[in-house]
């Protein structure tokens, strides 16, 4: 048995049957919101690229330095790393404007994709941006265990610790990059709902 009032009963009708006003939004917007995207995307971008060529001039010096071959073979892989992970990033990841043309239901729609785009690239960083920096590394990690001339009494705890550092640096990296996926997705979701209302 219910222990409302008639006018609470009352009350809770109107309120559940008020007419609610959908958010409103404007093709301006949505441009708005685009060129911030595509900026932001560019200028992430443009930091990697500048990253990975510091870091490959730095693993060419290296490589140029050591006249072990295991250690040549570690620097050279990682710098074929570094040319995969931009490449990789350049042809799946590079910004792309909003189209001068589109409408509020294609400019939502162009957002989405974009948006959806870079959270999958984001959500794939262990297959294009880490993965392939982890054969140079390993083998660098075995040429400096191999490479001891006695002067470490346990070489291989501190090839352990290395080799410990650099795995939690790699998965901090990875679940930053999970945590900006799932903002990407609400950013989505929200995107959708604007598309249902337009």
């Amino acid at each position: 048995m219910s222990s409302e009032s008639p006018q609470d009963r009352r009350m809770r009708e109107l309120w559940q049957g008020q007419q609610t006003e959908g958010v409103r939004v404007s093709i301006d917007q949505i441009r708005a919101s685009a060129g911030k995207f595509h900026r932001k995307i560019s200028w992430r971008n443009a930091r990697e690229y500048i990253a990975a060529l510091a870091v490959t001039i730095f693993f060419g010096f290296q490589f140029s330095r050591t006249g072990d071959l295991l250690t040549q073979v570690g620097f050279g892989l990682l710098i074929a790393g570094m040319f995969y992970m931009a490449w990789q990033l350049h042809s799946k990841g590079s910004a792309r404007p909003l189209p001068r043309d589109a409408g509020l239901a294609s400019g939502i729609e162009f957002q989405r994709r974009e948006m959806e785009r870079q959270r999958d690239m984001l959500r794939g960083v262990w297959r294009w941006y880490l993965g392939p920096m982890i054969p140079g590394l390993a083998v660098l990690i075995a040429a400096f265990g191999r490479a001891n001339p006695g002067r470490l009494r346990h070489p291989e705890l501190v090839v352990g610790i290395y080799a410990i550092v650099i795995a939690a640096f790699f998965v901090l990296v990875a679940k930053l990059n999970s945590r900006a996926a799932n903002r990407l997705q609400r950013r989505i979701d929200e995107l959708d709902e604007l598309g249902r209302q337009s």
